[in-house]
């Protein structure tokens, strides 16, 4: 069945109610927290509050002696056990061809700290309060050391890592340089630009937890987390640092609050848990508090950028060079590597026919919590990046942001970017054409005067984004230095009643998998959506999966339970065929039922699933019994979500207080499944990037390396006054290469907003002489932006 066929079906494109929401809504969801087992007892870790430190000694003698301790553990424990750090999972090769600087990343520190909340030891004890107040008493000496948290200072600060003297981790490069200085040479025009991505500290609703638990009687554990993909994690923590055999291990990630690229990682708290339970033969549980969880859940962005255009006379691109400085943290998180390379670099042709582009990064410890994926991974760093500077191109050369960007669009698919990828298809085009009609764009100097007349400066700013979704194909990967494989498994399990269960190796954390890929699966057998039961997150009862990230979900979960949905048709049609007499290549099905061509003779999906399993006329020594099928599914690209986002601000230059006023959003998701929960996923993405444009901010002390913004006194989160009403719509261009021809829309929001937003306050403080600033556009750093124009 392709894509075509597949979109036309019943329940496909219906905003069906999510299913999972009657749980959550009247409190019956259970997260990992809301988990309480015999002989359970509670973890409490001591974190450095030194950014750069050497650990000279721990005095735990005074919190084991605490009421209720059970024990007290320090990295010499560790040491002794012979409990490997915490894996990376991507390996970069830099440009000399040597292997990326990888140091050891210990679970409890071992003779230094190297951030403010690292890991230096962990009390157990009966209760919490009473771990809480052993905690205190754990006594440690250290020796202060100067610390680095600016991405740009690393080079000449003190060394974080023996195997790192000068901070360095890598220089990766893509792109033919000598060609693209050729062109820079003879260009008509050349656009500078200069930037920070700032980072950014997720803020899920619910913080991270855990559950270590380990059975005498059978030597196995039990790891209960919120994490985003179990496979994973039990992958990572058995073969790479524990060693034990995979069977022994069973991850369980239950209903989880909320990811955004922040639970996809094994964290040390998930192996001392662990390893504790064993030690202790005691359930542990750990559950991070948000001051907590603000030092040490992996950050995101921290990007430090200098990004050139050439153009001929007409604002045609030639080539681009861009040179980034990423900030890695003290360690290298489980996928940090290939963020700002492979999942950054290679989308740096967005929309556009620019023939030639190179791209050079540079990645640096800092004294600084790890930094990793988070909404987007990469492509918002990207789309930020060239929606920037692809608008002051316009600027400069007297050009309409609208007008620079049509002049420069894709219009041939498939289409091979000098970065790698291929795009398969798309209508960019058409993208920008919808969004000015929506936003209305005609009536925008009109909404300008009505502004002025009130004291205020209203700007538009456009973004023309592309993603790439659905990270593939394995081998591919594998040779960009991915460390595991990009597939998803899909297991579907018809009953002997007709009603089916689907196990899948994707994670729901809010995306509404318990509906839509029921949908699927009911649009595609001609059932109930509610007959269909949707089972994730737990390693002992989904085959092997790869988990939810990167918007690969619907187009890699859900391809794989279609090619599980064929093999189902196929063997359903053997059966069909005898029950009516017939050869099976004479037998259609559609909307559950199945038919002889050219005959009135039909058998429902029900009465076939009840024959699967009640074979008394069944022809045994043809088929097995049963209905139930799995599947893989690698795909063969990536897929292509894109969009173009227009956003109207209005600025008060007495105060630099910025509103928006409107955001427009179309965006080509291909085939969608559900039209309700896509705009709840796109509305989530736009509040995460405005926030981000406006708002968010980590910030660490330059001196100290402690962190100012460690909480939500300091650290600014949208709230609902801060959003106008969104306008969406959605074009389609269907995905070409997986039979849902569906594409990807979880990150879309995040990716494209930023740059709108920025471009948009820009434009309203151009007549102030104001011409530049990084993010966040906050009050106090747009006042202060005109008060330095003015002078």
């Amino acid at each position: 069945m392709g894509a075509s066929d597949f979109v036309n079906l019943p329940n496909i494109g219906t905003s069906v109610r999510r299913k999972e929401d009657y749980r959550f809504l009247t409190g019956g969801g259970q997260y990992t927290d809301d988990i309480t087992l015999a002989n359970q007892s509670y973890a409490v870790f001591v974190r450095s509050p030194h950014a750069h430190a050497k650990i000279n000694s721990i005095n735990t003698a005074a919190a084991k002696a605490a009421p209720g301790v059970l024990d007290v553990f320090v990295g010499e424990d560790v040491a002794a056990d012979k409990i490997n750090g915490l894996p990376c999972g991507w390996l970069i090769t830099s440009t000399d061809g040597n292997p990326m600087k990888e140091p050891p990343h210990p679970i409890l520190a071992q003779g230094k700290v190297r951030y403010v909340g690292d890991h230096v030891a962990m009390v157990v004890a009966e209760t919490l309060e009473q771990a809480k107040n052993a905690a205190e008493l754990v006594e440690v000496d250290y020796d202060v050391l100067s610390a680095v948290v600016r991405v740009t200072d690393a080079a000449k600060a003190t060394a974080l890592h023996e195997a790192a003297p000068d901070n360095h981790c890598y220089k990766w490069a893509i792109g033919d340089k000598g060609q693209v200085d050729a062109v820079f040479a003879t260009a008509a025009h050349v656009t500078k630009l200069d930037l920070t991505n700032n980072r950014l500290i997720p803020n899920a609703m619910e913080p991270r937890a855990v559950i270590g638990s380990y059975s005498r009687a059978t030597d196995e554990y039990v790891l209960y987390v919120s994490n985003q993909n179990p496979h994973v994690e039990r992958l990572l923590l058995t073969a790479f640092v524990m060693g034990l055999p995979e069977h022994k291990v069973r991850v369980i990630a239950p209903d989880v609050g909320g990811g955004f690229g922040s639970k996809i990682y094994l964290y040390a708290e998930d192996v001392c848990l662990t390893w504790a339970s064993k030690k202790l033969n005691r359930n542990i549980k750990w559950t991070a508090d948000r001051s907590e969880a603000f030092v040490s859940d992996a950050h995101g962005r921290d990007h430090s950028s200098h990004a050139e255009m050439a153009m001929d006379k007409d604002g045609k691109f030639l080539a681009m060079r861009v040179h980034t400085d990423a900030n890695m943290g003290a360690y290298l998180s489980t996928f940090a590597p290939a963020v700002p390379t492979i999942l950054y670099a290679t989308l740096l042709a967005g929309q556009y026919t620019c023939p030639q582009i190179y791209v050079e990064v540079d990645a640096w410890f800092t004294n600084t919590a790890p930094v990793d994926a988070y909404r987007g991974a990469g492509r918002p760093e990207a789309t930020y990046l060239l929606e920037r500077l692809v608008t002051r191109c316009g600027w400069e050369l007297g050009l309409a942001q609208d007008e620079i960007r049509r002049l420069n669009f894709v219009k041939d698919f498939p289409y091979q970017t000098p970065v790698a990828l291929q795009y398969d298809v798309g209508d960019f085009h058409a993208l920008l054409k919808r969004g000015n009609e929506l936003a209305d764009v005609a009536g925008f100097a009109q909404r300008k005067t009505a502004s002025a007349a009130k004291g205020l400066l209203r700007g538009m700013g456009y973004s023309c984004y592309i993603e790439a979704c659905g990270l593939a194909p394995s081998n591919i990967a594998g040779a960009l230095g991915a460390r595991a494989g990009l597939f998803e498994c899909g297991e579907v399990r018809v009953h002997p009643t007709g009603s089916v269960t689907v196990f899948t190796g994707s994670h729901s954390h809010g995306q509404g998998h318990e509906t839509t890929f029921a949908q699927v699966v009911a649009a595609r057998l001609g059932i109930s959506v509610d007959a269909v039961d949707i089972v994730h997150g737990d390693t002992g009862r989904v085959p092997f999966g790869m988990g939810t990230y990167g918007s690969r979900s619907m187009s890699v979960g859900g391809t794989a339970i279609m090619k599980a949905l064929d093999k189902i048709e196929t063997k359903a049609k053997k059966i069909a065929a005898h029950l009516m007499e017939a050869s099976d290549a004479d037998v259609e099905f559609a909307n559950g039922e199945f038919t002889i061509k050219g005959t009135d003779k039909k058998v429902t999906f029900g009465q076939v699933a009840l024959t699967a399993y009640v074979p008394h006329n069944y022809p045994l020594d043809k088929l097995e019994p049963g209905l139930n099928e799995t599947a893989f599914y690698d795909p063969t690209n990536f897929t292509f979500p894109a969009g173009t986002y227009i956003c109207e601000v209005e600025v008060d230059p007495a105060t630099g207080q910025v509103r928006v006023d409107r955001f427009t959003a179309v965006d080509d998701f291909g085939n969608i499944i559900n039209p309700m929960i896509v705009e709840g996923q796109v509305h989530g993405g736009l509040v995460q990037g405005i926030g981000q444009a406006l708002l968010e901010n980590c910030v660490y002390d330059p001196e100290s390396g402690q962190l100012l913004t460690g909480s939500f006194m300091d650290y600014t989160m949208p709230r609902a006054d801060d959003m106008p009403n969104f306008t969406l719509d959605t074009l389609c261009t269907p995905c070409s290469h997986n039979p849902l021809g569906a594409k990807g829309c979880g990150e879309a929001g995040a990716i494209g907003s930023p740059p709108a937003v920025i471009n948009a306050v820009l434009d309203a403080l151009k007549p102030l002489g104001v011409t530049d600033f990084d993010m966040p556009a906050s009050p106090g750093r747009v006042w202060e932006a005109i008060q330095s124009a003015k002078k």
